[in-house]
């Protein structure tokens, strides 16, 4: 082989070298991140979550890729949200947010892992089809909440033991809606209460509850534990402050800002 033609194919090896070792690098996995509500406020949940993979060796963008969707409360858009990290073809979807992101994930896939925090009965929403083997593709943790708002209803009669007339707010939208509200209905007349049902499923909404307040003018007021009601938070401890009214939230977040 002549020189010149030996320093053509050498300079030309050496030229694909680098494509070659890229293309032998494994590829970095990817974590589908869905969430009913918006990144705005959730900081502190972010950061938990992150140093939750640092604990089991994993690192954002060093040895994983993380893809964010969020539906800033408008859980019609989840079922999309879900889809598009099925066609990203993601690794593992870690769904949160309420029970409307781990079914709108179920809904959305067979195969892929999912990893949620349901806030209602995951059976009785045929998420999984146990709670000791829940089989399919779905696992993670129940807050069963709906049990939880009725224990929040009977402080709060402790707290405000003259109160008869008591508000229930609740977001129309979140599938576990009825059940807590049923739940809180029930509880509210086992103790000889009036429960009377409100909704806000849009921030416009906000306005219709306030009117229904100053109406009713109700003795207490139960705010259900919803993402939507947690980005709005500081709107809805004003609006109790504005009505004078004693409630109770199912976050801390609420009470860290006077709720």
């Amino acid at each position: 082989m002549k020189r010149r033609e030996f320093v053509i194919l050498l300079g030309g090896a050496a030229g694909a070298w680098p494509i070659a070792a890229r293309a032998q690098q494994p590829v970095m996995p990817v974590i589908g991140f869905l969430n009913s509500g918006s990144a705005a406020g959730r900081e502190q949940h972010l950061a938990a979550f992150r140093q939750g993979l640092e604990e089991t060796g994993h690192a954002e963008g060093r040895n994983v890729a993380v893809e964010y969707r969020w539906a800033e409360g408008r859980y019609e858009r989840l079922p999309e949200l879900a889809a598009e990290l099925v066609r990203r073809r993601v690794a593992v979807i870690a769904a949160t947010g309420g029970s409307v992101a781990p079914l709108a994930a179920k809904d959305a896939t067979t195969t892929i892992p999912i990893v949620c925090v349901f806030d209602g009965d995951p059976v009785a929403f045929g998420l999984v089809a146990s709670i000791n083997r829940p089989g399919g593709n779905v696992t993670g943790i129940s807050l069963v909440a709906s049990i939880i708002e009725a224990k929040q209803l009977e402080l709060l009669h402790e707290l405000v033991p003259k109160a008869r007339v008591i508000a229930i707010l609740v977001n129309a939208s979140n599938s576990n809606a009825k059940i807590i509200a049923g739940d809180l209905q029930a509880a509210a007349r086992t103790l000889g209460l009036e429960p009377h049902v409100l909704d806000a499923s849009r921030e416009s909404d906000f306005d219709a509850v306030s009117a229904m307040l100053e109406r009713l003018r109700p003795d207490a007021l139960v705010v259900a534990t919803d993402p939507f009601f947690l980005d709005h938070r500081d709107r809805l401890v004003a609006l109790t402050a504005r009505h004078a009214i004693p409630a109770v939230f199912g976050r801390r977040e609420f009470a860290v800002i006077g709720g």
